[in-house]
């Protein structure tokens, strides 16, 4: 199945932490936190202004970003749990 987000919004597949931290502590599935890490799988075409013009996004597919803890909602396509959120839930790009 294709998705494509509307407007200023932005699909997400979480990236999954590493087990081992540094100093090797192992941390069991139950006490993780869904990581924050992901990577941009399709955006929206861009907000429109009060103007009436577009704005195009400042991310794009195949980035990598940090977002909030509690931003987006949960989606599942095709047995895959995605993320989708707005552009202003972005925190940073990763490069």
């Amino acid at each position: 199945m294709k998705i494509r987000p509307l407007h200023d919004r932005i699909l997400v597949e979480r990236l999954e932490e590493q087990e081992v931290r540094r100093g090797g502590i192992i941390i069991p599935d139950t006490a993780k936190e869904k990581p924050q890490e992901g990577k941009v799988i399709a955006v929206g075409n861009g907000k429109v202004g009060d103007d009436g013009k577009k704005i195009p996004l400042d991310v794009k597919a195949g980035d990598k970003i940090l977002f909030g803890k509690y931003s987006g909602s949960e989606v599942k396509i095709d047995d895959k749990e995605y993320l989708i959120l707005r552009e202003e839930d972005v925190l940073a790009i990763l490069e």
